[in-house]
């Protein structure tokens, strides 16, 4: 019985380690409010669409930000990070969250 029981599991573990970390659906208005909000606010510094970032300010390539990481975005941009000055108390939370979706999302 102790053996079905760790192979239940096991088994489960497995099924689990399969999904993506990741299974989040941006509505589409979300994704393009956050598309306005980063050409307005982030571009100067990471880039048109998340292209070229500024690389000469260390800012960071939000094309490969790790999208299960999302309370690190959160607190990089609600309190600044490195050279990158806090938004915190110019963003709204539901506009740092559009900006989640579009960082996460992209040009798709």
């Amino acid at each position: 019985m102790h053996r079905a029981a760790a192979a239940l599991v096991v088994l489960s573990m497995l099924a689990l380690s399969a999904q993506p970390l990741m299974a989040e659906d941006f509505a589409s208005e979300q994704v393009q409010a956050g598309s306005s909000l980063y050409l307005r606010n982030c571009a100067i510094c990471h880039g048109q669409h998340m292209q070229n970032p500024d690389e000469e300010i260390g800012a960071f390539d939000l094309r490969h930000f790790p999208h299960d990481q999302h309370d690190r975005f959160v607190a990089s941009v609600s309190r600044g990070v490195n050279a990158m000055p806090a938004w915190g108390g110019v963003l709204k939370p539901a506009e740092v969250e559009a900006l989640w979706a579009y960082v996460c999302e992209g040009e798709k």
